[in-house]
């Protein structure tokens, strides 16, 4: 698969390169970092990324803004997303051929072409094996893209302690670090957080509750978030707070935005994406997301929670 994909790049003058909604380091990382070896690799070539711009991934690239006539005879690829629904900017489907390249579960098979690994670490990871594959028939790696592949990685593998870090992904890791970027620069944009939001985890650490079976829960309505002067984005990245707790099994973050109620969810062994689809979402066995729209609902997930915990 990825030699056909390489030959499909070469194939094209237009690349558009996609990603998921609410993004995190590995969706920009992935996106971005091969955007960076085709544009390295192909000069002549129009490569662009594109989709709505998370102010606090800003660090890791800054996203192009093109018109829909831009589609015509491009080659789109869309890295990091399982399903359509959540693909950055729904033109992703006005292009000449289509490209997924993701590692979560492919339950939504979109796209001319899939390259799918559910066993790696990260779609950053992906990127970089694509470039091993291809360094001999064309493509560069630049220190830019090393810093975006090395981040993707990074945050995708909680900085290597989630169960989905291999051998292969610390090799690899260890690759890209010998390119030219900081890592004290990159780590202080990934993990300095503001005082609100520090704030806002003793919130968290103080007020979560432990339930039946070693399920948690957390909720943060919009009082609350007013309250600590904090956005829906920034709360979700308090959810892995609570994986040092002795004795929780999995647990749910009920985070009240404008419309809807995101679940977060995360577990240390049962499976719980099974349950972010029941409930509009998906993800990985061990991290995934959902969305409710009522608080009724929330009694519905913790007792399907405590379920597979049991």
């Amino acid at each position: 698969m990825k030699a056909e994909i390489l030959k499909e790049i070469e194939r094209y003058e237009t690349i558009i390169i996609h990603r998921h909604v609410r993004p995190d380091p590995d969706a920009y990382g992935s996106q971005c970092g091969l955007g960076e070896i085709l544009r390295t690799s192909f000069p002549e070539k129009s490569i662009y990324l594109v989709g709505k711009e998370e102010e606090s991934l800003n660090y890791l690239k800054r996203l192009d803004t093109i018109s829909d006539d831009t589609y015509k005879g491009a080659l789109v690829i869309v890295c990091d997303t399982a399903n359509t629904e959540r693909v950055c900017d729904q033109r992703y489907n006005s292009g000449d051929k289509l490209i997924k390249i993701d590692h979560h579960p492919n339950e939504d098979r979109y796209g001319d072409m899939l390259w799918v690994d559910t066993d790696a670490s990260s779609t950053s990871e992906m990127i970089y094996e694509f470039y091993l594959f291809g360094k001999d028939k064309g493509l560069k790696l630049s220190d830019e893209a090393a810093r975006l592949l090395f981040a993707g990685i990074v945050g995708d593998t909680g900085r290597f302690l989630f169960a989905s870090t291999t051998e292969k992904t610390f090799s690899y890791a260890g690759e890209l670090i010998h390119y030219n970027f900081s890592r004290t620069e990159l780590f202080n944009d990934m993990y300095d957080v503001n005082e609100n939001v520090t704030r806002l985890n003793g919130y968290v650490l103080q007020n979560f509750e432990i339930l039946e079976n070693g399920t948690g829960k957390m909720v943060m309505t919009k009082d609350i978030l007013r309250e600590f002067d904090t956005t829906p984005a920034e709360a979700s990245l308090l959810v892995s707070s609570l994986g040092a707790v002795k004795g929780l099994k999995a647990w749910a973050f009920f985070i009240e935005e404008e419309k809807e109620i995101r679940v977060r969810l995360r577990s240390k062994g049962p499976v719980i994406n099974g349950i972010a689809r029941k409930y509009n979402g998906g993800g990985h066995p061990m991290a995934a997301g959902a969305s409710i729209h009522s608080w009724e609902t929330v009694d519905e997930v913790l007792k399907d929670l405590a379920d597979v915990c049991r």
